[in-house]
């Protein structure tokens, strides 16, 4: 699918409220020193509602299996062009600790908060529809297992009523694409 292809279903998914949300974040800009930082969105994710048991959780935890390594694994989601080509939207991502991304053509940014080459990733992680502001964490651990690895997420800190949505996003737009990609 290509870029364009991509936008255009993600545009269709998208809703009214997610759209005005992104672009008066757009407007408000993101205060940070990178270039990165406070680009327009194009378009929302599409939103999975929340069922009532989960409204009030603001962590998550997924683990899942890749047929890859844990260095694989670990270029992948901190190479933009890698990160591009697997998620099917434009990635910007400084590789470093206390470097600034940009993922899936400005819907998701956020900082590199701690890095161990090819065991953990620890980022400062938000979509651009949540209030100025307000970020979550994520952690990435990467682990050998049998002839690929194992990556476990540890998703904490984000606004009540988001659980359901994200817990679909990871799979949908990471797990699954990632899948495969590495295949």
């Amino acid at each position: 699918m290509s870029d364009g292809e991509a936008l255009a279903v993600l545009r269709c998914e998208s809703t009214r409220r997610q759209m005005i949300a992104g672009i008066a974040i757009a407007f408000g800009g993101l205060a940070a020193g990178s270039s990165v930082w406070g680009k327009a969105p194009r378009q929302a994710m599409k939103e999975i509602p929340g069922s009532p048991a989960n409204k009030a959780r603001t962590s998550l935890h997924q683990e899942a299996s890749f047929k890859a390594s844990p260095q694989r694994i670990y270029e992948v989601l901190l190479d933009a062009k890698q990160f591009a080509a697997f998620s099917g939207l434009p990635a910007e991502i400084d590789p470093k600790a206390g470097g600034a991304f940009s993922l899936f053509g400005g819907l998701i940014v956020g900082r590199n908060v701690e890095l161990i080459p090819n065991q953990r990733i620890v980022q400062a992680w938000r979509p651009t529809h949540w209030d100025a502001g307000v970020y979550s964490i994520v952690r990435f651990e990467l682990k050998p297992q049998d002839s690929g690895a194992i990556v476990v997420l540890d998703h904490t800190g984000f606004p009540e009523g988001e659980y359901d949505n994200l817990t679909w996003g990871w799979k949908a737009h990471y797990w699954d694409r990632l899948q495969k990609y590495l295949t």
